[in-house]
């Protein structure tokens, strides 16, 4: 069709390594995703650049660590809240951005959750449509919460379109959105960014998957996840872009595992900096181009698709700037090694740990400093700590961390970074929605308290 691929990047909400049949879950049934392993690559030791929301949609938006754009800490809290006026940077330069530049049509549908003033919606950062929740869908009128939220809101551009909407029929809004987008874009190249409101809480799934779930409202979330992934390839194969367009799938940070999700066989959950609140799924597939069946053990992130969405597109890596990604076309195209051997886990802005190769070094966790060794090659669970026994290893691993605290500061040890830039912000922020209680809402509180 054109010499650029289509690129479709599906990310999902809370969801955790265990928690894909071909990651190991018994319970949740996913045959369209376990498919699509099948028949591209699968990485085992994929991280998100942070375990919690807002600061890992940026970095992997602009292919930086969070504290390198303002988005370790929101004024002390861990992410963005309604009328919050922080947000990505308008000088920074989204992945979209950069392939509207070399004529991708490109739009996000469901999530953002990188500022919700006008400034900071996708629409400012490279984004010609945006159909979705601006935040967490736990970010409404429910009960329990009810005069800490605003009326949840659905936007079309920039424009709310629906206050506190039913949120079990969202994903297939969603999905039918990106069908009409598929559709309307099949002649030149595409950037879609599907961004999944599952399976954060509350959840709602709809009545269908509910029914049939073996894991309670967990599972139904899980399985409308499966479902949706199965009709965007169908719908490719109907448009005969199957072969045109790499389609990625992951998730924004380790499952919450109280509700019956599973970041097994990791230790530690979202908002950790173990791995179970960082490494989650994440797959990759391209006929013809990905050959199938690849299983990858090498370590990758996220912030990583920014360079290589941007090669892939005929795009350029701004130069102005210090971004974090590496390129990984030669390892998707040419079976070549990840190009990373090095990420640093924040929480915040605290630098808690580092891993390299097969070791990772944790140094703190929260307000409690630790020294705890581990060889995830042997021991993926971080069950033994072997820091008394390879203190030249933790000695490497201090020294990597020195030069990182450096380059992008760590609160913890009263350093600040030489090489970070600020967050957007913007005076007299308002929230995107004031309830009314005469306003028609189809659903004016949520039944559930469920949030996190």
């Amino acid at each position: 069709m054109h010499d650029k691929p289509n690129i479709i990047l599906i990310n999902c909400d809370d969801l955790g390594y265990g928690d894909l049949g071909c990651y190991g879950s018994r319970v949740n049934r996913t045959p369209v995703i376990d498919r699509m392993a099948a028949e591209g690559m699968r990485l085992t030791d994929f991280y998100m650049a942070s375990p919690v929301c807002s600061p890992s949609r940026g970095a992997m938006m602009t292919g930086c660590y969070p504290p390198r754009i303002g988005f370790g800490d929101f004024d002390g809290h861990w992410v963005l809240f309604p009328g919050h006026g922080i947000g990505l940077h308008p000088h920074e330069r989204t992945i979209a951005s950069l392939l509207k530049e070399t004529g991708y049509s490109t739009m996000l549908i469901g999530k953002w959750h990188c500022g919700d003033q006008p400034d900071f919606l996708p629409t400012r950062h490279g984004f010609d449509h945006y159909y979705g929740l601006p935040y967490s869908n736990d970010m409404g009128r429910q009960v329990g919460r009810a005069d800490t939220m605003p009326p949840l809101p659905l936007l079309r551009d920039e424009e709310v379109i629906q206050e506190q909407p039913d949120q079990r029929s969202l994903t297939e809004r969603y999905v039918e959105q990106a069908v009409r987008f598929i559709r309307d874009h099949k002649e030149a190249p595409f950037f879609l960014y599907f961004a999944h409101m599952h399976v954060h809480l509350p959840h709602y799934a709809p009545e269908r998957f509910e029914r049939d779930s073996k894991n309670g409202e967990y599972g139904a979330a899980v399985e409308c996840v499966d479902w949706s992934t199965g009709v965007l390839l169908n719908e490719l194969k109907r448009q005969g872009l199957d072969e045109d367009t790499l389609v990625v799938f992951t998730s924004d940070n380790g499952s919450r595992a109280d509700r019956g999700g599973s970041n097994a066989p990791l230790r530690g959950t979202k908002g950790t900096t173990w791995e179970g609140g960082q490494r989650v799924p994440c797959i990759c597939r391209w006929p013809g181009k990905i050959p199938a069946g690849t299983v990858v053990n090498d370590i990758v992130c996220s912030m990583d698709f920014y360079p290589t969405f941007a090669r892939l597109g005929a795009s350029t890596v701004p130069a102005d700037r210090i971004v974090d990604g590496l390129d990984l076309v030669p390892m998707l195209l040419e079976q070549a090694p990840s190009p990373r051997t090095t990420f640093y886990f924040y929480m915040r802005n605290n630098l808690e740990a580092v891993r390299e190769g097969q070791w990772k070094l944790h140094v703190r966790k929260g307000d409690s400093t630790m020294l705890a060794l581990y060889d995830l090659a042997q021991d993926q669970g971080e069950q033994s700590n072997l820091a008394k026994q390879h203190p030249d290893v933790v000695d490497h691993l201090q020294r990597l961390m020195a030069t990182c605290r450096d380059d992008l500061g760590d609160d913890a040890a009263h350093v600040t970074g030489q090489n970070i830039r600020p967050a957007g912000r913007v005076e007299h922020p308002e929230t995107l929605t004031h309830y009314n209680p005469d306003h028609p809402y189809i659903i004016a509180m949520y039944d559930k308290g469920d949030a996190g």
